[in-house]
């Protein structure tokens, strides 16, 4: 079992194999297989401009600037937009930015093709609104309608949990993302995150008191 999330040591990033704990994943790794996978071709030019992206920009620019620094490293000049219908307005603003930077931009939004939810085995009783029409999210249809436009970069905002699986599943183009949706916390879903030991600890450790670390807290 690989447990990077409590790790008290994170040699990983120092270089220190001698100090790499039993359980991880480095050890098992194939490092000349790794070293291999970025050696040539596309994969190694995206990590390469990432890694530019994050030196260049690091604590300076902001998502929107990275995303576009990266495309110009890249060489992509057609971008793609697959976002929630509920944040049309955030992609409308976020498309506009783009072409005034000088890129084509395609948007696609998660209702494209109106499918009943009726078509998936939905039940009346499963719809936010039963009884009346409700189009399910269809983001299989986006990465299709965005590969059928020859988008070279596909940015995700704000679909659904599971959505945005299929969609990267199926999307022809790189993927990344600009933004994760949570209504509740206006988008920002590491709130809950930061709250899980506060506000939401009740929420998110269900039976467990405030002073109870959760386990494997101590790390590896």
């Amino acid at each position: 079992m690989y447990t990077c999330a409590e790790c008290a040591k994170l040699a990983c990033d120092s270089g220190d194999e001698s100090a790499y704990p039993a359980n991880c994943p480095s050890l098992d790794a194939d490092r000349d297989g790794l070293l291999a996978a970025y050696g040539e071709g596309e994969d190694r030019e995206i990590a390469r401009n990432a890694a530019l992206v994050e030196a260049h920009g690091y604590c300076r620019l902001t998502r929107v600037e990275e995303i576009m620094d990266f495309a110009r490293r890249n060489g992509f000049s057609h971008l793609g937009i697959a976002f929630c219908i509920g944040l049309q307005r955030e992609a409308r603003v976020f498309a506009r930015v783009l072409r005034a930077s000088g890129f084509t931009v395609d948007s696609v939004v998660c209702k494209n093709a109106s499918l009943p939810k009726e078509e998936l085995g939905l039940a009346e009783e499963d719809k936010i609104s039963p009884g009346e029409y409700e189009p399910t999210c269809n983001p299989i249809g986006q990465a299709q309608a965005l590969a059928r436009a020859g988008t070279e970069l596909n940015v995700l905002l704000g679909l659904c949990v599971g959505h945005d699986s299929l969609f990267m599943k199926h999307s022809v183009a790189p993927v990344t993302v600009l933004a994760a949706k949570d209504r509740v916390l206006g988008h920002n879903p590491l709130a809950a995150i930061y709250l899980a030991d506060g506000y939401y600890h009740k929420r998110l450790f269900p039976g467990r008191k405030a002073t109870e670390p959760p386990s494997g807290a101590d790390g590896p």
